[in-house]
């Protein structure tokens, strides 16, 4: 029986008008291929919104638009962190390379704001040492409610406290008693779900006195929904139950029927749930289940329906048709947008120059880790083969032309095609266009004669399914050889083959740390 279970919950103690937030500092022993990315925490899906380069003395700097004052994820080397930016001010931070961003120093406008939640954050860490959540949710209800009440007053006495001493905003203040409140709203939901399966009584209630608190907790349901996936999470695992018994009914039969359709059309019958809330609930389980590499055309297009159509909130709606394009790509059989590049010589260069040749689009940066040993070899050997039926033009997206003339002279020298630059980079006109993202590098697309676009965006050029599209597009045909490896790519094995960069499995929901 397929199970339409719409989240798990793990429960731990955690953490307007767009406007550029202008970031600059140092990382002492930073590294130049590693990368510092910035993510709204509160988003429905969690595309970076800036990706800055590291030179070598450490130093950096960029910008962004915010979305919003909030809580952003700051990632760099595998590591990410929290931290609260206002949209329109200056980031001024650093750390060293071995830690950053698990701890990052702040100076100027950010530093307040940043010092508290810093402190409560660690606080927490400390906290949560002291207290046996395991055995509190062996207790009965009326014990278990007292221990999280004193939980919450325990915090909250600690954010007062941090409030006195750094003086920040009012609404960071806000959001981490928030925060708070998500997580324990988890936790009792836990505790709810574990008294039922021990019950063994499918009508199982918890006491009035629970559901007093619970309420209690959510007195402020609009910040806890916009401000905190967790608290999404919170509401979905106490609708599961009756939406899988939904589910199971209405799929009977049915081999197509995807998740999101059958909560599109469960939340409709919800007249008790605002508009909002079911436009964010929605997004979430789309992200989670439907939206994800690989999906078949039939797929794709019935998500786009339920985006245009069903999600009314213009923000969510945006965001979502954008995690879309990033992870499924440009729409097969649309022309495939023309952009401005730039050759190593300085001429311009448009896409459009293929139109009568079917042709590959290969993005890629000299800091991906992906596309030195790993890609070239057989990007080579792809060449080779289909070169005499179709172009290849490779888009460099790193920072600065000087550094794409040294990666294309150093990594590409040899190979057939346009080399060009994206001016900009991943900012660049052609990588919105394409929504190509640190990601998804290198990332391949087919384009075919008439400038249409023939694949998905591809980043392992072993995949079956890329090379039947080459063979159709051409009218050759590649050996057949194991479609994981990433060496092989469908032209011969090599002994020192090495694993392919995979794309995500599936678009995932900010979370809170």
């Amino acid at each position: 029986m397929k199970k339409y279970l719409l989240l798990f919950i793990i429960a731990v103690f955690a953490m307007s008008c767009s406007k550029k937030v202008e970031v600059k500092g140092k990382i002492t022993n930073g590294s130049p291929l590693e990368r510092i990315e910035f993510i709204e925490a509160s988003g429905v899906a969690t595309l970076p919104l800036a990706n800055i380069g590291v030179k070598n003395d450490g130093t950096f700097s960029g910008s962004f638009e915010a979305p919003k004052s909030g809580m952003y994820m700051i990632s760099y080397g595998g590591k990410n962190n929290l931290i609260y930016l206002k949209a329109g001010q200056n980031l001024e931070i650093s750390g060293n390379g071995a830690t950053f961003p698990t701890e990052y120093v702040i100076t100027g406008d950010a530093k307040k704001n940043n010092d508290f939640f810093t402190a409560s954050q660690k606080y927490l860490a400390n906290y949560a040492q002291t207290v046996n959540m395991n055995e509190l949710m062996t207790k009965d209800e009326a014990t278990f409610i007292k221990g999280i009440q004193k939980v919450e007053a325990d915090v909250n006495k600690n954010i007062d406290e941090n409030a006195k001493k750094f003086n920040p905003d009012n609404e960071v203040i806000k959001w981490k008693q928030n925060d708070i409140k998500a997580t324990l709203l988890s936790i009792m939901s836990q505790f709810e779900m574990m008294k039922k399966q021990m019950s063994g009584n499918p009508s199982f209630k918890v006491a009035k006195v629970f559901t007093d608190y619970e309420n209690k907790l959510q007195e402020n349901k609009d910040a806890l929904l916009k401000e905190h996936p967790v608290y999404r999470q919170f509401l979905l695992s106490k609708m599961s139950p009756d939406f899988q018994k939904y589910a199971e009914a209405k799929s009977k039969g049915k081999t197509d029927v995807t998740t999101s359709e059958l909560f599109n059309e469960y939340l409709k019958g919800k007249k008790d749930v605002s508009q909002i809330t079911k436009d964010y609930l929605l997004a979430f389980v789309m992200a989670q289940s439907d939206i994800h590499p690989g999906s078949p055309v039939k797929t794709i297009d019935k998500i786009k329906k339920i985006i245009d159509e069903d999600i009314k909130d213009a923000t969510i709606k945006k965001d979502l048709s954008q995690i879309q394009l990033a992870v499924n790509g440009l729409k097969i059989g649309e022309v495939a947008p023309d952009a401005s590049l730039t050759k190593a010589d300085g001429k311009a260069y448009k896409l459009s120059e293929n139109k009568g040749k079917p042709y590959m689009i290969a993005f890629y940066a000299s800091w991906n880790p992906y596309i030195g040993e790993a890609t070239v070899p057989v990007l080579k050997e792809v060449v080779n083969f289909y070169k005499s039926k179709m172009n290849f033009v490779f888009v460099n997206v790193d920072d600065t032309k000087d550094q794409f003339v040294k990666t294309s002279n150093s990594l590409l020298k040899g190979i057939t095609g346009t080399n060009v630059y994206a001016e900009g980079g991943l900012n660049s006109d052609i990588a919105k266009k394409y929504a190509v993202y640190g990601f998804k590098l290198p990332n391949f697309i087919i384009v075919d004669k008439d400038g249409k676009i023939a694949s998905r965006s591809y980043v392992n050029l072993g995949e079956q399914e890329l090379v039947e599209i080459l063979d159709k597009q051409t009218g050759l045909s590649a050996p057949k050889v194991n479609p994981n490896v990433q060496m092989q790519a469908g032209f011969g094995p090599d002994p020192a083959v090495q694993p392919a960069p995979q794309e995500p499995a599936k678009a995932q929901p900010a979370q809170t740390k």
